[in-house]
């Protein structure tokens, strides 16, 4: 990785180990918040040899969710994009670009184990999957033709193709979704975790992650609250007021 594993056990020090690492860094910085700090950076439909078929699991969710929709999407992506969204197995892993919103992600839940959030530098992670921009801190959309290969059809029809994870930024179509500053990366075919990426030997400099000790997980709750970071600031719903 890019910098060893370091702890941080305050919001503090997390900003002052970002001053240090991002120094002179002119590119997008994403982070993820886990509240295991030996879980990979693997996408739910990829974990542990599971044999599921994303499109049999695209097209039951469309036949049972159409209904429920009053504006339903356009395109496959926006599929994947939704069925994330209510914790269905896809290809996609969900970033921020907020450290602090991934800090909240990696110290509320499994209290009793250490954490770890997640720095990923995603315009070099996509330089190692081939993306290479005219303009180099330039991030993909969805939409770009360079994405077309991530697509479930694609993936679906051909069955030799193995591609690298790709960082992408999608539509903030969600209250929940521009609350979080999301945005995401795509696996292909592989289960090869983002912090894997890029060739045999070379440097996995586009990743690294800080670890957050299980008895600082409480404090960093509360510092995390005083600064408004919250479960209803994050998930701007009617479910979440009961937890403020």
């Amino acid at each position: 990785m890019r910098y060893p594993d370091a702890p941080i056990d305050s919001v503090g020090q997390l900003v002052q180990r970002l001053t240090d690492h991002l120094l002179g860094i002119d590119a997008p910085v994403w982070f993820r918040g886990q509240s295991r700090s030996g879980w990979t950076l693997v996408p739910k439909l990829l974990r542990g040899g599971r044999s599921d078929s994303e499109i049999y699991l695209i097209n039951r969710f469309k036949q049972n969710a159409t209904p429920l929709l009053q504006q339903h999407p356009r395109n496959e992506f926006e599929w994947l994009f939704l069925m994330q969204h209510h914790s269905m197995p896809t290809r996609l892993l969900d970033w921020t670009e907020s450290p602090l919103v991934a800090l909240y992600f990696a110290v509320t839940e499994n209290p009793d184990e250490e954490g770890a959030l997640w720095v990923l530098l995603p315009t070099v992670l996509n330089e190692k999957s081939g993306y290479r921009p005219d303009y180099r801190p330039e991030i993909p959309f969805f939409e770009d033709e360079h994405l077309q290969n991530y697509l479930p059809e694609t993936v679906a029809r051909e069955r030799t193709s193995r591609l690298l994870p790709i960082a992408a930024i999608a539509p903030r179509n969600s209250p929940r979704m521009q609350s979080q500053q999301g945005v995401f990366t795509i696996g292909h075919r592989d289960d090869t975790p983002v912090e894997d990426a890029g060739a045999l030997g070379a440097d996995r400099d586009h990743v690294w992650k800080y670890l957050i000790p299980p008895d600082c997980k409480a404090t960093l709750r509360d510092q995390l609250k005083v600064l408004g970071i919250t479960r209803f600031q994050l998930f701007p719903e009617l479910d979440s007021l009961a937890q403020i």
